[in-house]
């Protein structure tokens, strides 16, 4: 039975996570069915091209790569498309069908495209489209120089219609690549915080792996940050999303420093539990502000305000750091402080205080700069 309802609750559980992918990509699938649609009707019943099926399938490889890309290097695959085409079209009309005449294409359309000074993507599809015309559609009485418009008329539709008619959402997009960031993020300092707390070193090496296999979703939040930027540069209707999506671009680099910072932090905290080094409740309570202060900036960016619970948190890091280094800690400990103090000035820059002023901030929080010497017993 505990076997039977553990696969249950599986099946559940990836029932829920297929239905939450749909949902995220129905706006997408909309995206490819408008553009295909719109590049059909345009080359078809407008310009009266003959079976005009590159138009489509330039118009979904937009819709594709401008989900993880920008618009210069959608731009880049519609050429490489329509360069291979192109050449394709040119070389069997005046070689023939083969292998040998295949490779030839293969190989024209890639030093075209570097010639060009197109990138790998270009190179790739300059290649695949010269391939596709070689064989499934080669020309039999001149040259289709239908299907090279075709080809760019499908990549303009498809640019059109994600940057202008479908445009994603660029601050639900980046909300929702930042929230797990983030969320591990401060997970990780709370365990930290509980490892020092509870004088557990294992429990600190497991925050040090949370911030390990998070990298992925951090790597993912600076991932979409450029396709928000552009989509809110291009796309009218989402010009009002700007100053959002600011906070979300000033924040990242210094949630970056936050995540080192982390990893820094954890790695000192299980050497100072090994070596049974003191660590004052103040020290401990400078970790539990850092890992709040994290959670009180994804909320803050989430809602759009302004940040002034994440920089009460970092400050109150600070002050609670610099009480804590004023008890003589051993060399962890002091680490353990420094970075803390590192942290801090991060996450206030996260929040959009400029540098100069988030090191006043964290010097008038915690003014001691060199300890008084420890006392002398007797």
């Amino acid at each position: 039975m505990p076997d039977l309802a553990r696969i249950t609750e599986t099946s559940k559980r990836t029932l829920r996570d297929r239905r939450r992918r749909v949902r995220a990509n129905l706006l997408v699938a909309a995206q490819g069915a408008m553009a295909a649609a719109l590049a059909w009707w345009i080359s078809a019943d407008l310009l009266h091209h003959y079976q005009p099926f590159f138009a489509p399938i330039a118009a979904l490889i937009v819709i594709g790569t401008l989900i993880g890309a920008r618009v210069r290097r959608a731009l880049e695959l519609v050429f490489g498309v329509a360069l291979g085409i192109a050449l394709g079209d040119i070389l069997i009309l005046v070689v023939g069908v083969g292998p040998v005449q295949l490779g030839l294409a293969v190989l024209l359309a890639i030093v075209a495209a570097v010639y060009l000074g197109g990138g790998a993507m270009m190179m790739s599809q300059a290649a695949s489209s010269a391939v596709l015309v070689a064989t499934l559609a080669p020309p039999s009485t001149g040259v289709y120089f239908s299907r090279f418009f075709d080809a760019l008329i499908g990549g303009a539709v498809g640019i059109v219609v994600v940057t202008v008619l479908l445009p994603l959402n660029p601050l639900r997009a980046v909300a929702r690549a930042a929230d797990p960031a983030m969320r591990t993020l401060s997970g990780a300092l709370m365990r930290i915080y509980e490892a020092l707390g509870h004088r557990e070193a294992n429990w600190a090496l497991d925050a040090l792996d949370d911030l390990r296999e998070g990298e992925a979703d951090q790597a993912h939040f600076r991932d979409v940050l450029p396709v928000g930027r552009e989509t809110v540069t291009l796309a009218p209707v989402r010009w009002r999303s700007r100053s959002e999506l600011a906070q979300y671009v000033e924040a990242a680099v210094h949630v970056d420093r936050v995540w080192r910072n982390a990893r820094v932090m954890a790695r000192r905290v299980a050497f100072l539990i090994d070596d049974d080094e003191p660590a004052p409740p103040e020290l401990v309570a400078a970790i539990r502000e850092l890992a709040e202060g994290v959670s009180a900036l994804r909320r803050d960016l989430a809602d759009g305000v302004e940040p002034e619970a994440t920089r009460q948190h970092a400050l109150s890091a600070v002050r609670y750091g610099g009480s804590a280094y004023l008890q003589h800690l051993d060399l962890s400990g002091n680490a353990v402080v420094a970075t803390i103090r590192n942290a801090a000035a991060d996450l206030l820059e996260a929040t959009g205080v400029a540098h100069k002023e988030a090191d006043r901030l964290i010097r008038r929080a915690a003014p001691i700069t060199r300890l008084p010497r420890r006392p002398v017993p007797g």
